[in-house]
């Protein structure tokens, strides 16, 4: 029974590992885990760090099954959140969901985190929570929420410890602030947090390097 149990520990592993180092984003079959309670990083958290207010246009990538989507856009009244996915499925589940609590401010959009279709400055604020370290280039992906943001809008990123995809507050504040993103607060600890930037201010360079220099010093 015990040899079991640790064969068990090693496959659990192996499989973590494997998945660190190919990221992917969750297949909707599998759709349990992120339907799953998120310790630490639950939906109230992600309220009070985002603050959605009414008429604002937020964007969410990777909504998975709509978990923090629904409580997100009740509270933009006379706004849109607009659901980003690279799987059809999972952008079917929360309209599915959507339509069950009577919410018509969803907007669904199909395709690559790497390439958003959206105008620059499109967005007041954006949201993607335990879906960076799913990203293959995710510095290609911190490029386009900046360029899609409006200067000063705000950016929320969830993590949290046993993900085989977490990225950490520290590697996270590197790769954001390299992008013009300058690191604002970190809500919960470093095993299951929130962090919120602000993103650049119109004229600032691309690079993002004068905004991680003042950042760091």
């Amino acid at each position: 029974m015990r040899r079991l149990f640790w064969l068990g520990v090693l496959a659990i592993l192996g499989v973590s590992y494997w998945w660190r180092k190919n990221p992917s984003a969750c297949p909707y079959n599998q759709r349990f885990w992120v339907m799953a309670p998120h310790p630490g990083i639950t939906r109230k958290r992600l309220l009070e760090i985002l603050a959605p207010a009414a008429g604002e246009r937020i964007l969410e990538i990777g909504p998975g099954t709509g978990y923090y989507s629904i409580p997100v856009a009740q509270k933009l009244t006379g706004g849109t959140l607009a659901v980003f996915d690279i799987q059809q499925e999972m952008l079917d589940h929360v309209m599915r969901e959507a339509e069950k609590q009577e919410i018509s401010n969803v907007e669904p959009t199909l395709g690559d985190a790497l390439a958003l279709p959206y105008e620059d400055g499109s967005f007041d604020a954006a949201y993607l929570v335990t879906v960076l370290g799913e990203i293959p280039d995710q510095d290609a992906a911190l490029h386009e929420l900046a360029r899609v943001l409006r200067p000063g809008g705000r950016l929320v990123v969830g993590e949290l410890f046993g993900d085989p995809h977490m990225v950490t507050i520290g590697k996270l504040r590197e790769r954001a602030e390299r992008h013009g993103f300058a690191f604002e607060r970190r809500l919960g600890t470093p095993l299951a947090y929130f962090a919120r930037f602000e993103g650049r201010a119109t004229g600032s360079s691309g690079t993002g390097r004068q905004a991680a220099s003042t950042a760091s010093s």
